[in-house]
């Protein structure tokens, strides 16, 4: 294999039905990132807002671990600064943390999500874990700051009081806890994380797409405006009535099929 194959395996995707499998695949990395698989992840999430027939996403790593973080070997070769000048306007050194993900994104962990991959999985609409996963802001133990979002999503996702815990402590936080917090979604059965939120995915795919979308949006759109400017935003989204008006007479006709068989 020649390095350019090698290159083209750092991350690995697959089509399950309606539902996108991401696999960041250097196991034997703890699947940590380095710069070309930042690159990577970058060009995948890129196909996954564009493709239509993609409706909802799944993160994951392979061999039992999501992500430890960035490659710290890389790091101390100074290979992380050989980048694009233009690298970080839209991106950050885990890739594609700042993207705007169109579509639901499920996180699927196993192992160790610490450092910068606490910030992957923190891009990501929910959470699933297996009871033995891993959390954490572990590069707090060696001075690297969290540059992927951590501390902007992290306070939103389970609050601030927690999220200081974790950021200011560096500490490990267990999949129970994780749960409690809200910072896991789902907890599944150790090995059947990605088998889950592929179903959760294809669940969430069950639905009419727009208006879903829609609401996504505009949960995400009142986290940095106004209660005023997110009422009149939510109220805006009347573009989703035609779908609404077909789904309350599939409803309906459901409805009387069930009644005419009593």
């Amino acid at each position: 294999m020649n390095p350019s194959q090698l290159v083209q395996c750092l991350v690995i995707t697959r089509q399950d039905g309606p539902v996108f499998l991401i696999g960041i695949n250097r196991a034997n990395k703890k699947n940590c990132v380095n710069h070309a698989t930042a690159l990577q992840l970058i060009d995948v999430f890129e196909k996954f807002n564009e493709d239509p027939t993609l409706k909802t996403a799944v993160l994951y790593g392979e061999g039992g671990t999501f992500c430890a973080g960035y490659d710290l070997e890389s790091v101390s070769k100074a290979e992380h600064q050989n980048v694009a000048d233009d690298f970080f306007d839209k991106n950050r050194y885990m890739g594609p943390t700042i993207m705007k993900i169109k579509k639901p994104l499920i996180a699927a962990i196993e192992g160790y999500a610490v450092a910068g991959g606490l910030e992957l999985s923190l891009m990501a609409d929910l959470r699933v874990a297996s009871p033995s996963a891993k959390f954490g802001v572990f590069c707090r133990r060696v001075g690297v700051p969290l540059i992927d979002g951590g501390t902007v999503r992290l306070p939103r996702v389970v609050g601030l009081g927690r999220a200081l815990d974790m950021i200011l402590t560096g500490r490990e936080v267990g999949t129970q806890e994780a749960f409690q917090w809200g910072l896991v979604n789902r907890i599944a059965d150790e090995g059947k994380t990605v088998e889950e939120a592929i179903k959760l995915g294809k669940l969430i795919a069950s639905h009419p797409e727009m208006c879903m979308l829609t609401d996504r949006e505009s949960t995400y759109y009142s986290l940095d405006h106004t209660e005023e400017e997110s009422f009149a935003n939510e109220f805006e989204s009347t573009k989703v009535l035609a779908e609404s008006i077909k789904g309350a007479q599939k409803f309906m006709k459901e409805q009387k099929s069930k009644k005419s068989k009593l």
